[in-house]
């Protein structure tokens, strides 16, 4: 953390001595230097990384698993998700510096110096991986570092730069809490685990499309091919609803592997009103009015909340 200090100068004019500033954050206090730390972690991500985990909890152990487990596994999930927000701010310094979105970000606005980001992020996958290795099994540990490592150096570094199908693949990142926090809980996994698996997965890309949509200028700007950028509205409008479509449908898979009505009925009825929203977004943008992408995107991620907490209550009920 850089410093104020006050030393002599040379003053033949018998001026008070200069107050000389090191750095570019010495003005900054301490509770704003912390929040430039969290936010680097983005614990927005975390949050809905979290609430697909803990229902995927409950649903293994078939009720509610050892407070002391779900700590570990929150605490140990926490950080590796920050761990791996971190370490992708690190990577994309250089073009979050060019995007509107992204421009306020603690490296780009240098709150934070690269280096110090780094070590932040290291440290912070480390500890995580060593609480899961330690306090749950290694079947945990290991998908928990493999998603740090996948999401940091496949797809950030990657497939992010390279293809506009950079989406879909690195939606195995987002996904992997509900197979960690399956395999937390009984060391291995089972298929309503990959099933849970598969709805995250494929519903990244109605959630993300929308967003990338209102963020294609941005996008361009930084020479990241995201599908919006670089395919045309027809293309991008068959992806958003081929993959709504295969998300409610898996979700409705997963119902018979071992859950109840408590979790298939809202899980129908939630899934009802995200296809309607997906195919009002992508007819508006086909005729050529004026859409509203984060309409969709915003009402996708209270989708998946439902659907987990559905999990939830019926693994308790």
């Amino acid at each position: 953390m850089s410093m104020i200090t006050e030393r002599p100068a040379s003053n033949p004019a018998g001026q008070p001595p200069v107050r000389a500033v090191e750095g570019p954050v010495a003005r900054r206090d301490v509770r704003a230097i912390l929040s430039a730390y969290v936010a680097l972690t983005k614990p927005r991500i975390v949050e809905l990384l979290l609430v697909t985990t803990v229902p995927a909890m409950m649903l293994a152990d078939g009720g509610l698993p050892s407070l002391w487990l779900m700590a570990v596994v929150l605490v140990g999930g926490s950080l590796a998700a920050g761990a791996a927000s971190v370490l992708n701010c690190y990577i994309d310094r250089d073009i979050d510096q060019l995007m509107r979105r992204t421009k306020r970000r603690p490296l780009p606005a240098h709150t934070v110096s690269p280096r110090n980001a780094l070590v932040f992020g290291l440290v912070l996958a480390a500890v995580s991986v060593a609480l899961m290795a330690a306090f749950t099994n290694l079947l945990a540990a290991g998908l928990t570092l493999a998603a740090i490592v996948y999401y940091d150096v496949v797809y950030t570094l990657w497939l992010k730069r390279s293809t506009p199908t950079n989406t879909f693949w690195g939606g195995a990142c987002g996904a992997a809490p509900v197979l960690i926090g399956w395999a937390a809980v009984t060391g291995s996994l089972a298929p309503a685990a990959w099933g849970l698996f598969a709805v995250v997965f494929f519903w990244q890309m109605p959630h993300f499309y929308p967003l990338a949509m209102k963020y294609k200028d941005d996008y361009a700007r930084a020479g990241i091919p995201m599908l919006p950028v670089v395919a045309s509205t027809r293309r991008v409008n068959a992806e958003i609803l081929i993959f709504a479509w295969l998300t409610v449908l898996t979700s409705l898979a997963v119902w018979p592997l071992g859950l109840s009505p408590i979790y298939g009925v809202p899980t129908l009825v939630v899934g009802a009103i995200f296809l309607v929203e997906a195919h009002r977004l992508c007819r508006r943008a086909t005729r050529g009015e004026a859409v509203k992408p984060m309409r969709l995107f915003h009402w996708s991620t209270t989708y998946l909340t439902i659907v987990f907490v559905a999990v939830a209550l019926d693994a308790l009920i």
